[in-house]
């Protein structure tokens, strides 16, 4: 085996240790930041399912409401599928004769967030 002079310096064309942990720090930011963002916008998208499927169980019901006889005021919940959820419908009068205002309002037991939906209907 053949050794350089002592003098001589030996270029292997490496990375230095100081090069490859500036490197990884990078890595590691840029992943921690994708991570992060890809984690927030799950859990937007989760509030908008959860936000869509609300919606689309309110509109069930008032149009369920409006199909028979709309009482002043009902409540219940979409048990047995979704027994944690509650609705509340009220029938209020407007300034219009012979116009009247259905408000529902869901929510989740135990939730501060609430969709209330509004439909103006001509009663039977």
């Amino acid at each position: 085996m053949i050794r350089p002079p002592s003098g001589a310096h030996c270029d292997s064309g490496g990375f230095t240790l100081l090069e490859v942990m500036v490197a990884l720090a990078i890595m590691a930011a840029v992943i921690m930041t994708v991570i992060g963002s890809v984690n927030y916008h799950l859990g937007i998208i989760a509030n908008e399912q959860d936000s869509t499927n609300l919606t689309l169980l309110a509109r069930a019901r008032i149009t369920e409401l409006e199909q028979g006889v709309v009482p002043t005021k009902s409540e219940g919940t979409f048990a047995p599928a979704h027994p944690e959820l509650e609705w509340h419908a009220e029938l209020i009068a407007t300034e219009l004769p012979g116009l009247k205002k259905l408000q529902l309002r869901v929510k989740r037991s135990g939730d501060k967030g609430e969709l209330t939906l509004v439909r103006y209907i001509v009663p039977k």
